[in-house]
């Protein structure tokens, strides 16, 4: 798997995590009882457990000038990840997510933008987009998106595609035309499905549906695959989407089978479910083990 590289464009933000006895109602209150910080954003995530996974993983982003920016790329950087691909913004705010975290391992999610979509279809590479064998995109402006699938496949590299919760009010349909994956949750399958404009890319690529506790589906043109999940439990299910699709991807690049990436991914969406922080990327030794027990 070492020998496969693979880039990833999208957020990059810096997260605070906030463990709370519950997550309050409206006109109600709760009660911190720990914080941690990290990086985050989708696209660094999946970068840096691709790299904790044996990948040589490149990322384009952006970032602010300010601490929180300088914070996130040497966080990167440590985890193995090449960041010469994130621009960094002068006299900008990298965003910051705040994440609220319940008992259950429930998160809900406050956060200002920043300039994590400063980077415009205008400011790619060409040529660092067709180095690698495989472009994975995360949620970001629908242009620079279109514009890196559209060079990566014209390179003859492969391209999967995240779009996340934005799904809904963003025109990502240039950008997933052109992927070989799709990642989506259950509730996002239900929009992609209802939209007649994305509702035939089942068809001819290969849908991944993650459904939380409850494993994850995966839907191609010679059949669909279920994996149950494992039976884990939760602490900060940050993340947990991202380290799945780090594992799927991990496991696919290398022609392990789309069966055989599913149980991957759920493995190591599992082992990030039940460990606090988005970043708690799993390792190969510890993804062999929920496999094997």
């Amino acid at each position: 798997m070492a020998s496969v590289s693979v880039l990833v464009a999208g957020h990059v933000n810096w997260d605070v995590t906030l463990r709370v006895d519950r997550l309050p109602e409206p006109d109600g209150e709760a009660a911190i009882r720990s914080q941690r910080q990290s990086g985050g954003g989708s696209a660094a995530n999946v970068a840096a457990a691709l790299s904790e996974l044996g990948i040589e993983t490149e990322l384009i982003g952006s970032v602010g000038d300010d601490d929180h920016g300088l914070l996130a790329r040497r966080e990167l950087e440590a985890a193995g990840v090449s960041v010469s691909g994130v621009r960094v913004i002068e006299d900008a705010d990298t965003a910051v997510k705040y994440l609220l975290v319940d008992d259950d391992g429930e998160v809900a999610i406050l956060g200002n933008d920043g300039v994590n979509e400063a980077v415009t279809p205008d400011d790619l590479e060409p040529s660092r987009i067709r180095a690698a064998d495989h472009v994975h995109l995360t949620g970001q402006r629908p242009d620079t998106a279109a514009a890196i699938a559209r060079t990566a496949s014209e390179a003859g590299g492969s391209v999967s595609f995240d779009p996340g919760r934005r799904l809904v009010d963003r025109d990502y349909g240039d950008a997933l035309a052109l992927a070989d994956v799709v990642f989506v949750t259950d509730r996002e399958a239900t929009a992609l499905l209802a939209d007649e404009s994305t509702a035939a890319l089942v068809d001819d690529r290969i849908i991944v549906v993650t459904c939380g506790a409850d494993g994850a589906e995966a839907y191609t043109p010679e059949g669909s695959f279920v994996h149950s999940g494992f039976d884990i439990e939760p602490v900060d299910t940050a993340g947990a989407g991202d380290a799945f699709a780090a594992g799927f991807l991990s496991t696919w690049l290398a022609d392990g089978g789309v069966d055989r990436a599913l149980a991957y991914g759920n493995a190591c969406g599992s082992l990030t479910a039940s460990r606090d922080g988005a970043r708690s990327a799993p390792t190969p030794e510890a993804v062999e083990d929920v496999l094997t027990n």
